[in-house]
């Protein structure tokens, strides 16, 4: 009935030998021997089977059995306490009416019995383990034995890898480590409470004029001001857990791409026929970038293009202003007119961005109501490589929320900066969408399907203006013997925040955006012409009432660098401005901003031929590049001026914008830039006028009848004045 374990009896002999006296071991032997292992819990004793079978004396084998209520004791104490000591042992023996070394055996065995059949079970599992392995193993063994190729259709062999396997399975290693190496990042914040920012409120419905303006409220919103809602940056939520994994693999991929792209020539870049601009191989592209974000969509068109220059920024400066949505989206704000930054999956290490991961949507535009802008929702991925360089990189994520909305999506773009002396640093930025242009108005379609309307070079060229802007804005060396130059550094400080936020807001409020709600009137002889409304409440920058923005684009055939000069010239300013009333503009005070005498902040007063009418002021930007231009100006009032030239906060100065975007034509050589003396421009024309101060009024039909003709007559106006300067 009872079996006895005679190793472990060996086992608790040597032990008792080690700790007993010899001359005790005889008055202790059967004690010893008699609680020796026993079934179930030790319930019975054999002297014989404790290993005394080496003992060479002849001795009879007694058995001695524990009561069952010795042994539920036992059981029960030991639930509680496998390793009693002395004292409890003492007290138990006591309790039973055992010897207290009866006890402590007991415990040794209980303890040797459990520590078995732990080591039983785990071998069992682990014997089980290894003969599902071992199945695996032989079924892998089968299939690849009766694989095929599917290149031949012949029998696979496996043999020694060549040297492209080689090579590829090294750079898939290289990018796992990167890749588990920015997932260890993300996990350091994906496990705090996420950044996310809130998406713009509900959907605003459009609403025909006579109906009054009702909720057209403009908000401020990241990069400019948002007036509603657009499809797609309405729909996107933050990503899920499960999309983050994917998210990081496809930044990290996107990150080697762009770096290969900037640094690759041919075959991947081809020199375009004039020898000004590379041209992206699209099959080669394909050959060396099997993977991705997919093959290009039915129907889109891919916009590839590749500039380097040197910019007057640091190269830790210049990173910030690109992860930072609200300086990033202010630095392109003709070109970003609106963006938000979803979740924050990483910060970056080190107190820097190295490694930060964004997942962000924007939606980019070009300065005019005919063509409309593209949106895009991406995760933005920043990386110092080992040679100091750093590289922003963008990838889409529509394959993560496919919409039927989506019109473009952004391959592997953004930009590689080296570091330079002085402050400076070299950025090549590569920018490579894939779009559906159809919705372009024919005006505009030569200079997008150029790629010159959203392409690196003006991205590049933007950078490079913003950048001088910039610099002359913390310049302290100004010279004080020029007429009007303001010196005053709080002043210039104020003056620039000011221009800056006018700038935005005519951008923001120009283009074709998804937020705006434009109306074309029709029947009025100037069809063309596009009317906005909005409701200004509670906003310091913006007087309070009603707004109506007018906005109409035309081609002219004059070079665009003379339609600039033409119009930001305040010597023939009366010629096209009919608020001057005919009157004289002078240029009372300016900052420089750049190395081009066309970048400038002025301050303009308009000596009106009507004496009994008081002097008005203009604040007016002018700006220009290699891609495009732009004169926006606004009424101000003298009073909030003074302030702001002697440093006061320029946010609570009142401004309703206008102004001009010029933009080349794209039929010029060279691409048609604003430098060129050849080819024609697209000037886009644009008044904001405060038409009630209610802001709960109707709209009249006499108000946009009266912004009708200012518009119109304004364009007519240059015309009829640069068709005679080119004649």
């Amino acid at each position: 009935m009872f079996q006895p374990n005679m190793m472990e009896g060996q086992l608790h002999r040597l032990d008792m030998a080690q700790n007993t006296h010899e001359g005790d071991m005889a008055r202790i032997r059967d004690d010893e021997f008699d609680s020796t292992n026993t079934k179930s819990g030790g319930s019975e004793n054999q002297d014989g089977a404790s290993g005394d079978d080496q003992d060479p004396r002849p001795k009879k084998k007694r058995y001695h059995r524990h009561t069952q209520h010795q042994i539920q004791e036992m059981e029960s104490f030991f639930k509680e306490c496998p390793h009693p000591d002395d004292k409890q042992r003492k007290e138990l023996s006591r309790e039973l009416g055992l010897e207290p070394l009866q006890v402590k055996f007991w415990f040794q065995n209980k303890r040797t019995q459990m520590k078995t059949q732990h080591e039983r079970h785990e071998n069992t599992q682990l014997r089980n383990e290894n003969d599902k392995l071992r199945a695996d193993n032989m079924r892998y063994r089968e299939a690849l034995g009766n694989a095929s190729c599917p290149n031949c259709g012949g029998p696979t062999a496996i043999g020694e890898m060549s040297f492209d396997e080689h090579h590829l399975r090294l750079e898939n290693a290289r990018l796992r480590e990167e890749i588990d190496r920015i997932s260890a990042i993300a996990a350091k914040y994906v496990g705090k409470p996420v950044v996310n920012y809130p998406l713009i409120s509900a959907p605003i419905p459009p609403r025909p004029l006579d109906l009054g303006v009702g909720n057209f409220g403009g908000q401020p919103g990241i990069g400019g001001e948002i007036y509603g809602d657009g499809d797609l940056l309405r729909s996107i939520n933050a990503p899920t857990e499960a999309d983050k994994p994917m998210i990081i693999e496809l930044a990290v991929a996107a990150m080697e791409e762009l770096v290969r792209m900037a640094q690759m020539d041919e075959p991947l870049w081809m020199s375009s026929l004039d020898g000004t601009n590379s041209v992206l191989n699209e099959d080669e592209y394909v050959r060396i970038f099997p993977r991705g974000i997919g093959p290009k969509p039915t129907g889109f068109k891919c916009e590839a293009s590749r500039e380097s220059a040197v910019v007057i920024m640091n190269h830790i400066n210049l990173v910030e202003y690109l992860m930072d949505v609200n300086q990033w989206s202010t630095l392109f704000s003709g070109i970003v007119s609106r963006a938000l930054t979803l979740e924050v999956l990483s910060t970056g290490v080190a107190g820097n961005y190295n490694g930060a991961l964004q997942v962000m949507t924007a939606e980019f535009q070009l300065p005019t109501p005919l063509a409309p802008t593209r949106e895009s929702y991406f995760v933005r991925y920043c990386k110092q490589h080992a040679d100091g360089t750093w590289a922003v990189v963008d990838v889409s994520l529509d394959n993560l929320r496919p919409s039927p909305a989506a019109r473009c999506r952004r391959r592997p773009s953004g930009c590689l900066i080296q570091e330079m002396l002085n402050g400076y640093s070299k950025v090549t930025w590569v920018e490579h969408v894939e779009v559906d242009d159809r919705g372009v108005h024919n005006l505009y379609k030569q200079l997008v399907s150029s790629g010159h309307a959203f392409g690196a070079k003006r991205w590049l060229a933007t950078l490079d203006r913003q950048c001088e802007r910039l610099a002359s804005a913390m310049a302290t060396n100004i010279p004080a013997g020029d007429v009007g130059v303001i010196t005053n550094q709080e002043g210039r400080k104020s003056m620039m925040k000011l221009a800056e936020r006018m700038v935005i807001s005519f951008c923001a409020g120009v283009s074709a955006s998804t937020a705006h709600t434009w109306t074309t009137l029709s029947g009025t002889g100037a069809d063309d012409v596009r009317v906005m409304t909005r409701k200004s409440v509670d906003d310091p920058g913006r007087p309070p009432g009603i707004v109506l923005s007018a906005a109409t684009s035309f081609w002219l055939p004059v070079p665009p660098k003379r339609v600039f000069d033409f119009l930001r010239d305040e010597n023939t300013r009366n010629e096209w401005d009919i608020l001057s009333n005919g009157g004289v503009v002078q240029e009372m005070a300016h900052i420089a901003n750049g190395r081009d005498t066309g970048n400038c902040v002025s301050l303009l007063r308009v000596n009106s031929a009507n004496s009994s009418q008081s002097n008005m002021l203009i604040l007016q930007e002018s700006c220009t590049d290699q891609t495009a231009s732009f004169v926006i100006y606004a009424p101000v009032d003298i009073v909030a001026m003074n302030v702001v030239l002697n440093g006061g906060d320029p946010d609570y100065v009142a401004l309703l914008p206008s102004g001009f975007a010029v933009l080349p034509d794209g039929t010029a050589a060279h691409g048609g830039g604003m430098a060129e003396s050849a080819g024609g421009s697209l000037l886009t024309v644009a008044f904001q006028i405060l038409v009630d101060s209610v802001p709960t009024a109707k709209l009249s039909l006499g108000s946009v009848a009266t912004v009708n003709n200012l518009i119109a007559c304004t364009v007519e106006r240059i015309k009829a004045s640069l068709s005679c300067e080119s004649a």
